[in-house]
């Protein structure tokens, strides 16, 4: 009787610990030229386990009209990092057109969740963001017409993001003209934090919600990420 006390306290810590574990995500995207690389980074408990998923963006495949997609993903401590799995894959045409009836699956089963969505991201606090750019289109007018486009397009975001989330920091952000040749470069971070417990309670409301059952999604842009 004694012992089976124990293990139900050691239980019960370990998923109080749980609950109370606070998950930090690092979004880092980074864009030069025709090249673009997409980090994302989940860390627990001081970087003892950390998670990174590398995602080489999208390219356009030598054999056909095709996308290519190819992700890293590694587990690890703070210092060591393993590779964990490689996968590659070709998104077709038809596989995006497929992927339209998916983004309507998705839809019709997240009707009425607004509410569920939005009590979840008042509790995520963001740490960090910064979001630099650096653009020329050779012509000095139109790039001065696009830069003022551009602080618009990055103004709206950055508020409807403070309108949903916490700030703990100021965003830092700017935006660089280049009015005598063609460039383009971006710089995107963002480091979030939330606790575990607080996506367990969003997940059971989720189900709770929940219409029709789970989505069945069937084309590859949706696949590849969830398998």
């Amino acid at each position: 009787m004694f012992w089976i006390m124990i293990i139900i306290l050691f239980v019960l810590l370990l998923f109080f610990l749980l609950i109370f574990t606070k998950l930090t995500i690092t979004l880092d995207f980074n864009h030069t030229g025709d090249n673009d690389q997409f980090k994302i980074k989940i860390r627990a408990w001081f970087g003892l386990i950390r998670y990174t998923i590398d995602i080489p963006l999208v390219k356009i495949d030598d054999d056909g009209p095709n996308l290519v997609i190819k992700q890293d993903q590694k587990a690890g401590s703070e210092n060591k990092d393993k590779k964990v799995m490689e996968k590659e894959d070709k998104i077709s045409p038809d596989d995006i057109l497929t992927s339209m009836s998916d983004i309507k699956e998705i839809a019709q089963h997240i009707i009425g969740m607004n509410r569920i969505i939005r009590r979840f991201l008042r509790k995520i606090k963001i740490k960090k963001l910064e979001w630099h750019s650096q653009f020329g289109i050779g012509d000095a007018a139109h790039t001065g017409i696009l830069t003022g486009a551009a602080w618009t397009i990055k103004g709206g975001v950055i508020g409807l993001i403070g309108q949903y989330m916490k700030f703990k920091t100021t965003p830092i952000v700017t935006i660089t003209p280049d009015f005598n040749r063609f460039c383009s470069r971006t710089k995107f971070q963002c480091i979030f934090q939330f606790q575990i417990g607080q996506a367990m309670f969003a997940g059971i409301q989720f189900i709770k919600y929940w219409k029709g059952g789970l989505p069945k999604l069937k084309s590859k842009p949706f696949s590849f990420f969830t398998n």
